[in-house]
């Protein structure tokens, strides 16, 4: 599975979807412009000693994302997704995506794939889940459905 992060802001979830990346064999890329450099020292602390065993790609936007993997299915994750995560069959090669932790995904990118938007259920009143806590959500029923592969 792919994780695409577009524009994180906050190091400690970053530093904690590299744990999760670790733990599942997931691949992660980071979308420019981050809010942090990369050596910081609250990002490196959340990823502990992880970070040698994720495949970590930079890229300078989600379109050069979207060049680099044709044919691939992209789910973007939002709370203005209509549908609910779980009605998604994903494959071993999907990319789940996610926006910045204030902003969530650019209002364009929702426009242009609003047949692939969806959401994680929650009350009315709460306007999100951490970003670390629903990439963490998805990624694990992606893998569910797939049994989770390579897992022990």
């Amino acid at each position: 599975m792919h994780i695409v992060l577009v524009e994180p802001e906050i190091p400690a979830n970053t530093g904690n979807i590299v744990r999760t990346c670790a733990a599942t064999g997931s691949i992660l890329h980071l979308v420019r412009p981050l809010g942090f450099s990369t050596d910081d020292k609250y990002l490196k602390r959340a990823g502990l000693d992880y970070w040698y065993l994720v495949e970590i790609h930079y890229h300078d936007s989600f379109l050069e994302v979207r060049r680099l993997y044709p044919g691939h299915h992209f789910y973007f994750l939002s709370t203005r997704g209509e549908k609910c995560y779980t009605g998604i069959r994903y494959g071993p090669e999907d990319f789940l995506v996610f926006g910045k932790e204030t902003q969530g995904l650019p209002a364009a990118l929702i426009r242009a794939n609003r047949a692939c938007c969806f959401r994680i259920p929650m009350a009315a009143d709460a306007r999100s889940l951490n970003l670390a806590n629903s990439v963490a959500l998805v990624l694990y029923e992606a893998l569910r459905q797939q049994n989770f592969p390579g897992l022990c």
